[in-house]
C-alpha cells in the first residue's frame, strides 16, 4: 500500500469500525425510507421532503464509506445479515405516528455518531488521515441535521 502513509498493521481495527459504521448507516437508510413512505398527518409535507432528503444523504455516505474500505484495500460488508448482526442502529417499523419518527431518526444519529467516534479514534491510531477527514464532515453534518430535528421537536418559545 505505498500510496497510503498509514501502518497497514493498524488498518484492520478500522475496517471493522468502518463496517459496522457501514451496516448502521443501511438500516439507518431503510428506516428511513419506511418513515418517508409511510409518514402521515399534519406534518406530511415536512417530514416527508426530511426523509428523503436524509435518506437520499445516507444513500451517498453508505458508498462513500464503502469506497473508503476499498481504497484501504479491504473489503466491504454488503449483505443485510451482515449489517444486522454487525449494527448498532436497529430495524424500525414505519407505521407510528409522526413525532416517534423523529425521535427514533434522532436515536439512530446518537448511535451513529458514537460510531464514527470510534472509527476516528482507530484511525488516530493509525494516522489514516484519510478516513479522520471523511469522517469529521460526516460528524459536523449529522450534529446540525439532528439540532434542526430536535428544535422541530420542542413547543415554541411564543
Amino acid at each position: 500500500m505505498s500510496y497510503l502513509d498509514v501502518d497497514s498493521n493498524k488498518i484492520k481495527p478500522i475496517i471493522d469500525e468502518l463496517n459496522i459504521l457501514l451496516a448502521d448507516y443501511n438500516i439507518y437508510y431503510q428506516n428511513l425510507r419506511g418513515f418517508h413512505w409511510n409518514v402521515m398527518g399534519k406534518n406530511f409535507f415536512d417530514l416527508h421532503n426530511k426523509f428523503e432528503e436524509l435518506y437520499t444523504d445516507a444513500r451517498i455516505k453508505i458508498d462513500e464509506i464503502a469506497e473508503r474500505i476499498l481504497t484501504l484495500r479491504h473489503s466491504p460488508e454488503s449483505k443485510f445479515s451482515d449489517y444486522f448482526n454487525l449494527a448498532n442502529v436497529k430495524e424500525a417499523g414505519s407505521l407510528i405516528p409522526d413525532v416517534e419518527m423523529v425521535t427514533l431518526v434522532l436515536k439512530d444519529h446518537e448511535y451513529i455518531l458514537k460510531q464514527m467516534g470510534r472509527v476516528v479514534k482507530m484511525a488516530e491510531e493509525a494516522g489514516d488521515e484519510g478516513t479522520i477527514d471523511l469522517m469529521g464532515g460526516y460528524i459536523g453534518d449529522l450534529e446540525k441535521v439532528s439540532w434542526m430535528l430536535d428544535a422541530w421537536g420542542k413547543e415554541s418559545r411564543n
